[in-house]
């Protein structure tokens, strides 16, 4: 159930990171309400996920990486944005980095 719920957390934040591009400063209504609504959920899924005793480092590292990968793959398929070779070895290092978070803990 708290992986779950992390999931939702990640689902949520990423499409409210997304619908804020899409919201061109929130002058477009609906992406607007998307990111508003989509923000407070991913907060109130990840607060669940803590309730339930995942450790802080690794539910916000997971989050966070999860979310970066996604948000970079949506806007290079989605947004026409680029990702470059620099930006590619950044996000593995943010993957290596959670890996090291969880893999810490588990000792």
């Amino acid at each position: 159930m708290t992986l779950l719920l992390l999931v939702l957390a990640i689902a949520c934040e990423v499409t409210a990171t997304v619908s804020l591009k899409i919201s061109e400063g929130f002058s477009k209504l609906v992406p607007s309400i998307i990111v508003v609504i989509g923000y407070g959920a991913a907060f109130y899924f990840l607060s669940q996920v803590l309730k339930r005793g995942m450790a802080i480092g690794v539910a916000y590292g997971i989050w966070s990486a999860v979310g970066v990968v996604a948000v970079a793959t949506i806007g290079a398929l989605f947004l026409d944005e680029r990702i470059t070779a620099v930006q590619i070895g950044g996000i593995v290092l943010v993957i290596v980095g959670v890996l090291a978070l969880e893999l810490g803990g588990a000792h």
